[in-house]
């Protein structure tokens, strides 16, 4: 067994989770950060897991990523496990954005870390603070390899007309305006083990990733064809606080009309948008109870969201041209009934067919017996993934 420490560093907090993970298990020989691999091959287990919170918040006794390292140091020491220890293997680091640089998991290097930067304005809430815990952890544990795992790197093999906006060649050339995906590792993972259900881990599958944020992604044969989050997150599904696809001229509209800055159609689209936006709520619990209760405004704001999720899933459809396994994951996916039956039903015509007891329980497939179309509820496991994907990357580069 092998212990991988997974780091995924935002601007207020830090998730970690150290696991170990038996020999077999990364990828066996798959192309990394692409989905391929056997399911469930080896063993993994938790020896855990945490969270660091209000990083650099006034009152808060961590003052920034170095505190909250320290601070996540001294809780696996606490559990047992130090972060000194010799049996630690590796450190796999989420990092949101790779644009064209990085389409795959990579060993860190000063280098890296200097690319990582330079692509702080395609993210510059989430690339800094993924840096910081980088640096961070490279200073305590410098003998130790890491591996930076990159949300966008599973929509690298997108063929250009998914990933090309018509806007001016040279413009989006020179700005790096062009769509890049989100929610990669899980994506990857969700799209691996919905396939291996069917037996077919060339198959087509389409996942729904349902989250506060939410995605769509169009997988086939283990790779990313399309997705719906496009430069930034903010493109594709109805979100928890963000908009989604939004004709372009609406926000020239509100800067002409509305008088809006910059800053406030941002927060607009981002923070007061989606489901909150358009109820008040951007719990799905609350909106369904809402909506049991014949709220109209909740009726509305589940209304938009599904019918968006419909457009997507008959979109994938059409580029996939088969599709044999759809995938509900994240909080909401794992979790509303309502949701997934307000958003495949009635595409019998697609070969879709949902059992009502089995979509209620929520729990592995829940499509009928009858379907042409597997559907199944896939929690995903994002820093699972990333383990893999850091230790295939060391053991590729030990081979090398």
């Amino acid at each position: 067994m092998t212990q991988v420490l997974v780091l995924n560093s935002g601007s207020s907090s830090v998730k970690y989770r150290l696991l170990s993970i038996g020999s077999g298990d990364p990828g066996d020989g798959a192309d990394p950060g692409r989905g391929g691999g056997r399911a469930g091959a080896g063993r993994a287990e938790r020896l855990a897991s945490g969270t660091v919170e209000r990083i650099g918040e006034e009152g808060s006794p961590v003052a920034d990523h170095a505190a909250a390292l320290e601070s996540v140091a001294d809780e696996l020491a606490a559990a047992g496990f130090g972060i000194d220890s010799p049996e630690l293997t590796a450190i796999g680091h989420r990092v949101v954005h790779g644009g064209t640089d990085f389409t795959r998991p990579t060993l860190i290097t000063d280098e890296v870390v200097a690319g990582i930067r330079n692509l702080i304005p395609l993210a510059p809430l989430h690339n800094p603070a993924n840096l910081a815990g980088i640096e961070v952890a490279r200073r305590l544990r410098p003998d130790l390899p890491q591996v930076a795992v990159f949300d966008t790197a599973f929509h690298a093999t997108m063929p250009e007309a998914a990933s090309t906006y018509a806007i001016d060649r040279e413009t989006a050339r020179r700005f790096g305006v062009r769509r890049y995906g989100f929610h990669g590792t899980s994506h990857a993972y969700v799209s691996r083990e919905a396939a291996a259900l069917t037996g077919r881990p060339e198959g087509n599958v389409i996942v729904l990733h349902l989250g506060n944020g939410a995605s769509a992604s169009a997988v086939s044969a283990g790779r990313c064809v399309d997705t719906s989050m496009g430069m930034t997150p903010l493109e594709g599904l109805v979100m928890g606080t963000r908009s989604g696809d939004i004709d372009p001229g609406a926000i020239l509209h509100l800067r002409r009309a509305a008088g809006m800055s910059l800053a406030e159609v941002d927060g607009l689209l981002n923070r007061r948008s989606g489901m909150f936006g358009l109820c008040g709520d951007n719990d799905m619990r609350e909106v369904g109870r809402r909506v049991s209760e014949g709220d109209p405004d909740a009726e509305l704001a589940l209304a938009v969201y599904c019918h968006r999720l419909r457009k997507y899933v008959g979109a994938y459809c059409a580029v996939l041209g088969t599709v044999d396994v759809i995938a509900f994951t994240g909080g909401v996916g794992e979790n509303s009934a309502l949701v997934r039956e307000r958003a495949l039903g009635g595409l019998e015509a697609f070969g879709i067919v949902l059992d009502p007891a089995r979509n209620a329980d929520g729990k592995g497939v829940i499509s009928a017996d009858g379907s042409r179309v597997t559907v199944a509820v896939v929690p995903t496991d994002e820093e699972l993934e990333i383990a893999r994907q850091t230790l295939d990357i060391i053991s590729r580069t030990n081979r090398g």
